[in-house]
């Protein structure tokens, strides 16, 4: 288990694991200082060969193994966990090998960049992963994106930028930001609002995405 809690970290207690995903590897200094300190890193197939080439090792990787290279399939052959199935993505597949190992707060970078199709669906997954009891977050260069599920309040700080995505709710209001959410029926409505000063409160009876900037 982590023996820190990493800068923008959402939830009450410290992730237990890392998946670094095989988007664009990471450059701020908030997602790499994550895989740095992490204690577990899984890898989602080709994304072990870049984290070996910053001369990190992981604990295990996950996949169908379609993009990790030979070389690393071979010297590396005792952490692979190879899952053929192609009804999820290598994300999922590593959210469910932490899981079933009783990993439930889980860091995740390198889900953005590269393709966008991607993109959007690793984020879209993070509701998913709230389903399953997973406390997930996705860690970008430029903020932190995790699901919720009903009320909660969250900190933050003055003029901090702030989006929310309606998945489910049909009820949908907040206090603290500096414009009123409503159940938005576009993912586009709930983007560049603020909050007003160190905390906000989302009030909802179903899921939606939050993504605070850093």
């Amino acid at each position: 288990m982590c023996s820190y809690t990493p800068q923008y970290w959402p939830f009450s207690a410290p992730p237990e694991a890392t998946i670094l995903g095989n988007g664009e590897y990471p450059t701020h200094n908030i997602p790499l200082q994550i895989i740095e300190n992490s204690k577990y890193i899984v890898c989602c197939d080709g994304a072990a060969d870049k984290l070996l080439a910053h001369n990190i090792i992981p604990n295990l990787i996950v996949g169908d193994c379609d993009s990790v290279s030979s070389e690393v399939k071979q010297k590396y052959s005792d952490i692979i966990c190879k899952i053929d199935e192609q009804d999820t993505n290598d994300q999922t597949k590593a959210v469910k090998t932490l899981l079933s190992q009783n990993k439930k707060r889980i860091a995740i970078v390198g889900a953005t960049g590269n393709r966008e199709d991607h993109t959007i669906g690793n984020i879209a997954l993070l509701v998913e992963y709230n389903k399953m009891g997973a406390d997930a977050a996705i860690f970008t260069n430029y903020g932190v994106m995790f699901a919720c599920c009903g009320t909660h309040t969250f900190t933050s700080r003055p003029d901090q930028q702030i989006s929310i995505f309606n998945v489910s709710c049909k009820t949908l209001n907040s206090n603290g930001l500096a414009y009123k959410i409503y159940p938005f029926s576009n993912w586009w409505q709930g983007t560049l609002n603020s909050a007003n000063g160190n905390t906000f409160t989302i009030n909802a009876d179903g899921h939606y995405i939050v993504m605070l900037n850093y």
